[in-house]
């Protein structure tokens, strides 16, 4: 129950600072979400510092890991989640499986995008009409 309590509260407190940075930064004016592309990188960065330090001494519990990788940057955003994963597929030498991994993940996430736009407004438009 410890564990959960700390992804949550890590969790909340990622997306609260992902929320802040895109309200700052991302443009009304060019449509470019330069927030959220600051919060990918910076949480890319951040849990690569974050899982370096636990796996190279004690000095980062298996709790802050929790609170810190899994919490804060899964909150902050997944994309740094999933660049972790690329790193651990590249370092084992496991090349099929990051090619796999990283294209899959782009289409079918970009297809599961569209998919959930069309549906929504696949029903919007039945749920009108009734």
């Amino acid at each position: 129950m410890k564990q959960l309590l700390l992804v949550f509260i890590g969790g909340g407190a990622g997306s609260v600072l992902r929320y802040i940075i895109g309200k700052a930064l991302n443009s009304s004016q060019t449509g470019i979400p330069y927030g959220t592309f600051a919060a990918n990188i910076l949480g890319s960065l951040l849990i690569g510092i974050i899982l370096g330090l636990a796996t190279k001494n004690e000095t980062i519990t298996q709790n802050h890991t929790l609170l810190l990788a899994t919490g804060f940057c899964g909150g902050f955003t997944t994309f740094s989640t999933f660049a972790y994963e690329n790193h651990i597929f590249l370092k084992s030498g496991d090349f099929a499986s990051f090619a796999l991994y990283t294209v899959a993940s782009f289409i079918i996430g970009f297809l599961a995008v569209f998919a959930g736009i069309y549906l929504v407004n696949y029903f919007w438009t039945n749920a009108q009409s009734i």
